[in-house]
């Protein structure tokens, strides 16, 4: 089986589940192992407080529940990392104090909006939306490189005023090798998140073909996420993985742990 390597928890400020559930429910659907990642989203408009994370509280936890399973079920300690270009220094700092297993860097905030909303878009097309979202994740990977992977690539897509069916991402694909460029010269990885399937669409995040894309560039880290903020959600449509990381060329794909990564490989 696989491993979830990104879900959250009550520690989060949209989920409510309790890590113990989370953690039970991923051992019951015989995963591999799973590893937490919460939100943690400095200056995030309008509640400021929604993803600001208890790092203490959260790693306590967290580290507790890996002895209640030690030997029977991995379970890692990791983060997702809403990045913006002017939090740098700060994200810098602030992993510089914490012994994470994986750390996920995210786009949420666009030039202080988030695509979740509608008024990002403000009367403009989904095109000119979607390209934005795009450069600022150029901007953010000039800015900071401290993270493991990027986050669901394409997460603009899932709020977009678009079907699924009308998103092409060859419409962006310039912007899209620059980022992927960027990102395998750093040495970082991307993830395949399957709650593009959860929100309705008719592909993970990022879509099929900037996964393959990665791969001809050259990139060879790729990890595995359902982004699930309850025990229902894990290794959401896990069953279409093997298929579409064979489909996009890699024979595998990656774990982190003390930020390091583990190759697997896929039956």
């Amino acid at each position: 089986m696989l491993w979830d390597t990104h879900m959250h928890s009550c520690f989060s400020g949209d989920s409510t589940a309790e890590p113990q559930s989370m953690a039970m429910a991923a051992r019951g659907k015989h995963l591999d192992g799973i590893c937490f990642t919460d939100h943690l989203d400095l200056d995030y408009p309008k509640e400021e407080d929604l993803f600001l994370l208890d790092l203490n509280a959260y790693t306590r936890h967290i580290h507790t529940l890996q002895k209640e399973y030690d030997g029977s079920f991995p379970v890692l300690c990791g983060l997702e990392l809403g990045l913006q270009p002017h939090l740098a220094k700060k994200h810098r700092e602030l992993l510089s104090q914490y012994d994470f297993d994986f750390v996920i860097g995210s786009s949420h905030v666009v030039h202080g909006a988030d695509p979740y909303f509608p008024e990002y878009y403000g009367g403009r097309s989904a095109a000119d939306g979607y390209l934005e979202y795009f450069e600022s994740i150029l901007e953010n990977i000039q800015a900071f490189d401290g993270f493991d992977v990027y986050g669901h690539l394409d997460y603009v897509v899932r709020y977009g005023p678009d079907e699924s069916e009308r998103y092409d991402w060859k419409k962006y694909q310039e912007i899209i090798d620059e980022i992927l460029s960027l990102l395998i010269m750093k040495g970082k990885g991307i993830e395949l998140n399957t709650a593009g399937f959860k929100y309705g669409l008719s592909h993970p995040n990022p879509t099929e073909g900037i996964i393959a894309r990665y791969r001809e560039l050259g990139g060879e880290i790729i990890t595995i996420g359902a982004d699930a903020h309850k025990p229902d959600d894990i290794a959401y449509d896990f069953g279409k993985v093997p298929a579409l990381l064979k489909a996009a060329g890699f024979s595998g794909y990656t774990v982190f742990q003390s930020r390091k990564p583990k190759f697997i490989k896929l039956d």
